[in-house]
């Protein structure tokens, strides 16, 4: 069974290493940083299963690392070590999207007890996540996140317009769109170019997602616009 890892990012050399060894003892793999900027560059380097973080850090602040954590992921825990006083770091901390924080001095039992907590509740996040973030229609699938558009088992390849029309017309799905609503929702209220783009990028999307054989998935409402749907 492969063990879970967590990083551990704290400057008092004393709690690094009794963080390190009370946790290695509990089978976790242990990663450790005493500084913000390296704490980055180890939490860049492989992928973590939770984050131990500590407010002051040299280098860049605790809730500097955290906010470019969450600026690339949302779903690993991270655990705030925070001193007993400050209270603007705790609010500022769970803005930013810590799970939770224990004060300093604090009993490592308690710590290990939210650690469990924290870890539980990895995996119906992300599933939680995968659902929100998977629009389906008969068996095209496209995930907002990856930007993975899949029909059948084939990969299909769009450009980033071609991705957000197809986005915006599978939220939409059953519901007739005309161009104007397209316009807008896809290129911006600021668009001034012609609608017949529109018309243009719905058929470099149709070449890709309704191939020959396949069961057309766009349609065109005559003299109204476009819906996503199954069936004619």
């Amino acid at each position: 069974m492969t063990k879970q890892s967590i990083l551990v990012v704290e400057d008092e050399e004393k709690i690094l290493r009794l963080l390190e060894l009370e946790l290695e003892y509990e089978g976790y793999e242990v990663g450790k940083a005493a500084d913000g900027l390296e704490a980055l560059q180890i939490y860049q380097s492989q992928k973590w299963d939770l984050i131990l973080l500590d407010v002051m850090l040299p280098g860049i602040s605790g809730i500097e690392l955290l906010r470019r954590i969450r600026g690339q992921d949302e779903y690993t825990p991270v655990i705030l070590l925070t001193a007993k006083s400050s209270v603007e770091d705790k609010v500022s901390g769970l803005d930013l999207g810590a799970n939770d924080y224990i004060t300093k001095p604090f009993q490592i039992e308690e710590l290990l007890a939210r650690i469990r907590v924290a870890l539980r509740m990895k995996p119906q996040l992300s599933v939680q996540s995968e659902e929100r973030e998977t629009l389906c229609l008969a068996d095209l699938q496209v995930n907002e996140q990856t930007r993975q558009v899949t029909r059948g088992h084939e990969d299909i390849e769009l450009t980033p317009r071609e991705f957000d029309l197809l986005v915006y017309l599978l939220k939409n799905k059953s519901l007739v769109l005309n161009r104007e609503q397209i316009i807008e929702n896809v290129w911006g209220y600021d668009y001034y170019g012609d609608t017949n783009v529109v018309d243009v990028y719905i058929r470099y999307i149709r070449k890709k997602i309704d191939q020959p054989g396949a069961e057309p998935l766009i349609h065109t409402v005559r003299g109204v616009g476009y819906v996503m749907r199954e069936g004619k």
